[in-house]
């Protein structure tokens, strides 16, 4: 079950929020989109998440190659994230009976499912880094 799912009623809303929501739909109908977009903001936000997907985009890694690949990842942060990744599904670890034990991590089929959205996020990143460095 995923982590950070949240349950937000059309009792939720304030009268400030009610007049944000389209007329034609219901206060509950304008919670009810809200909550799948909070839900994936909740599971990929952070300094890290999305990092570590586009890493594990282009493959099967170790621990400690993840860490290489992302400058001021500390160790800690790191299991942390994967931990969570893991949990929500979208990266499986394996674990090999080898001495030491060895340790890898890969997207699953559900997390590779991100890829698309990441690509859009790099596009609007690389169009949106034009737009303000143009400003200065």
């Amino acid at each position: 079950m995923p982590i950070f799912v949240h349950n937000l009623s059309a009792m939720e809303l304030t009268e400030h929020d009610k007049r944000r929501c389209p007329s034609h739909l219901s206060n509950e109908q304008c919670a009810k989109m809200l909550l799948p977009v909070q839900d994936a903001l909740d599971i990929l936000s952070g300094k890290w998440k999305l990092q570590i997907i586009l890493s594990l985009t282009f493959g099967k890694k170790r621990f400690k190659q993840i860490q290489r690949e992302i400058p001021g990842l500390t160790p800690r942060m790191l299991s942390k994230e994967l931990k969570e990744l893991e949990v929500n599904e979208l990266l499986e670890r394996t674990v090999y009976d080898t001495v030491p034990v060895s340790v890898e991590y890969e997207l699953t089929p559900y997390g590779r499912t991100l890829k698309p959205l990441i690509d859009e996020l790099h596009k609007w990143g690389t169009k949106h880094r034009k737009r303000i460095i143009a400003r200065v």
